[in-house]
């Protein structure tokens, strides 16, 4: 085990790992750290703690120093020059007459490099953008296209539940989400009902997903032969979340629809053949997946 302290870089984003050392870190302080991208300046959101070797990124690397407000300050002018340094790339952009749409600036902590975060539909050749923009700002320069989850994480907004979104409120992490989950929850697959501001399916589809996954392990699929009370029958429908299945029964004197708990029945044919999933996913559908966002919160 060893002892760690959980530092996120921005308010909503990927917690990551470091030593801790001899510093007394507490809970909301900000400390100065160095990653991958240079020295940062980053709030603690999990104080000391012991972590198993498998959940460390080696090396792990130690906390410089905690933030002083000579530190904080300089964060906050970084702020500052983000917003300017935003402006100044829309003008360059305009200028080369690029088809990108930019989203965010980070400045680094120690300012010897600032990222530039954009969307695009295809490939974009800012190689001549790149040279006017370090010649203006006399630094490092970084232009990383993102996904348009990644975007609407940056940007926030409203999701259609009235809510502000997830990605920008609380997820730290992007969940993969899959249009089979929207299938087995008994969802329109109508696009426009299951896809959130981005464009994609809704984050909150993989909420409930586990407990989906337990109903339909329990539940027996439409047209399988079942055991009841009553005798056998036949499944015409399933609700996953009352857990029941309502069951025909062939009469002699005609049909009969009864009502059953999953836990008072028992299939004894399975009668459906299990079709793949790419048989009945619609194409128009498909788009709308997409893989969790690579970009460093």
């Amino acid at each position: 085990m060893t002892q760690v302290v959980g530092v996120r870089f921005k308010s909503v984003g990927k917690v990551y790992y470091f030593d801790p050392g001899e510093l007394d870190i507490k809970q909301g302080n900000h400390v100065i750290v160095e990653t991958v991208r240079g020295v940062e300046f980053g709030d603690v959101v999990i104080a000391g703690r012991e972590v198993g070797e498998e959940e460390i990124v080696s090396p792990l690397k130690k906390v410089m120093r905690i933030a002083d407000e000579k530190d904080i300050k300089t964060e906050e002018e970084n702020k500052r020059k983000e917003k300017e340094a935003f402006d100044t790339c829309l003008e360059k952009i305009k200028k080369h007459n690029l088809e990108m749409k930019l989203v965010d600036v980070e400045y680094t902590f120690d300012n010897n490099k600032i990222l530039f975060y954009f969307t695009a539909d295809g490939r974009v050749d800012f190689r001549e953008l790149v040279k006017d923009l370090a010649s203006v700002f006399k630094t490092r320069i970084e232009l990383r296209q993102i996904g348009v989850r990644d975007e609407s994480k940056m940007m926030g907004g409203m999701g259609i539940c009235g809510r502000a979104l997830c990605c920008s409120s609380f997820l730290g992490e992007f969940q993969p989400v899959s249009i089979k989950m929207a299938k087995e929850q008994g969802l329109s697959l109508n696009p426009a009902k299951i896809s959130g501001s981005c464009g994609r399916l809704m984050c909150c589809l993989k909420y409930e997903q586990e407990a989906y996954d337990d109903a339909v392990r329990r539940a027996p699929r439409i047209g399988a032969l079942i055991e009841t009370p009553d005798g056998q029958g036949t499944v015409i429908e399933v609700n996953l979340l009352k857990e029941n299945a309502k069951v025909r029964f062939e009469k002699n004197d005609g049909t009969v629809v009864r009502n059953y708990k999953l836990d008072q029945i028992k299939v004894i044919k399975d009668t459906r053949a299990k079709v793949p999933e790419e048989e009945v996913v619609d194409a128009e559908l498909k788009i709308l997946e997409d893989e969790p966002g690579f970009i460093r919160e």
